[in-house]
């Protein structure tokens, strides 16, 4: 009897996966609500290209009154990958923290954890040391970061034309690039810094086109002039703040991203920008995924921006 029992139990589970039943779920997430797969599969070497770690027990910010996002860790974040189906990442200290080495330790420990597959991003100020720039390359790290829409000190919202150029001279040296979380009036404000800085440049999350001028907004041309000149990249990522028709579908955001494939798709990378530590309510991250499927309908071009992309921008081994 409990061999008959266990051979049905069997068979029975066996059946349920042919059938398509529960072929789909996946573990939940932290910080992110759903329970589903995506339904774009990810191909070999899938970069999700902006997240952040947050690891106060381990890791204490300078400042204790820095933002933190519970349930983020690194074994957090590993449940997200499962259910997305990337397996590259680039770990993004979050804005909140200041630029002492300390506060990107984090950052550098999780870099570790995740091993070959993971890069990073991070904050740093000008008097940082080329021998402490040389530790951070070792590591793993890629690129600066300046989160000019924050507000807060720490998080160089601060920063000056000087302060901007000399790190992107310092880091240039290295293959490094400066990547701007910046809104698209600063954009435009700063487009001639934009076009003298020795890096390459990165933009987060679409460059925070606004709703509703969307690509008629004069940031995308500046962008996109910046692009031609085969030294910028853009982040596709949702842009929750910018969207006016939310979620789940996004359907504004949907045009920028359809945008920006038709016109560049070889300087486009995407990022799931997990934890989300500005939405109280967590998205859908796998539906987040499946709309890239919207934006580059083309496997191919969705293949390029997940896997050969990154593999350009943040040295990756290349996908045999």
């Amino acid at each position: 009897m409990i061999a008959r029992r266990t051979f049905i139990q069997g068979a029975s589970a066996l059946a349920a996966t042919a059938s398509g039943v529960g072929a789909s779920r996946a573990e939940t997430a932290p910080n992110s609500s759903g329970s589903e797969n995506a339904k774009v599969k990810a191909p070999p070497g899938a970069c999700d290209c902006h997240h952040h770690i947050y690891d106060p027990a381990r890791f204490p910010p300078s400042r204790p009154q820095a933002q933190q996002v519970p349930n983020a860790r690194v074994d957090d974040y590993r449940l997200l990958q499962r259910r997305i189906g990337t397996s590259r990442n680039i770990v993004v200290t979050p804005a909140p923290y200041p630029a002492p080495v300390s506060d990107n330790l984090a950052a550098l420990d999780a870099i570790k954890q995740l091993g070959p597959n993971a890069r990073g991003v991070v904050i740093v100020y000008p008097e940082i040391t080329d021998a402490e720039l040389k530790m951070y390359d070792a590591a793993g790290v890629r690129g600066i970061r300046f989160s000019l829409t924050s507000g807060r000190p720490g998080a160089a919202s601060t920063a000056t034309p000087e302060m901007i150029e000399t790190l992107s001279k310092k880091v240039n040296g290295l293959g490094w690039h400066v990547q701007f979380n910046t809104t698209a009036e600063q954009i435009v404000a700063s487009q001639d810094l934009l076009g003298r800085l020795a890096s390459p440049i990165v933009f987060d999350h679409m460059g925070h086109l606004p709703q509703p001028e969307g690509i008629d907004h004069p940031a995308f041309g500046i962008i996109r002039r910046l692009i031609d000149k085969g030294r910028t990249w853009v982040k596709l990522s949702v842009t929750y703040d910018s969207s006016k028709d939310g979620p789940p579908g996004y359907a504004d955001v949907n045009k920028i991203g359809q945008a920006y494939v038709k016109a560049a798709p070889e300087r486009l990378v995407w990022g799931s920008n997990w934890p989300h530590p500005s939405e109280p309510n967590k998205p859908d991250d796998a539906m987040l995924f499946d709309l890239l499927a919207q934006w580059a309908p083309d496997e191919a071009v969705r293949n390029r921006i997940l896997v050969d992309n990154p593999q350009t921008l943040y040295g990756f081994a290349k996908v045999t």
